[in-house]
């Protein structure tokens, strides 16, 4: 039985361009808070998913949406700073 790793290269070769540009990691850093905001929404409503919301949960996706709304007008306030990869 051959191991796969010894056939990785011939898989999937190697290519410099994988890697994501300096740019596409500053792009992703700035984006970052909207990312974890859209995280913990998504967090909130899955704990509902097979249940009535209570009080609490509903508080909880509330407060999550407003932290989403906070994290989108915090970029949007930063966007003409940012530059579009290509």
């Amino acid at each position: 039985m051959k191991s796969i790793a010894a056939l990785q290269n011939l898989v999937t070769p190697w290519s410099d361009g994988l890697e994501p540009t300096d740019a596409e990691l500053d792009a992703i850093e700035q984006e970052l808070p909207l990312i974890l905001a859209e995280v913990e929404l998504l967090d909130a409503q899955i704990m509902t998913i097979d249940r009535t919301p209570t009080e609490l949960d509903r508080r909880r996706i509330r407060r999550a949406r407003r932290r989403l709304l906070a994290a989108r007008r915090d970029l949007t306030r930063k966007a003409p700073s940012l530059e579009v990869c290509a």
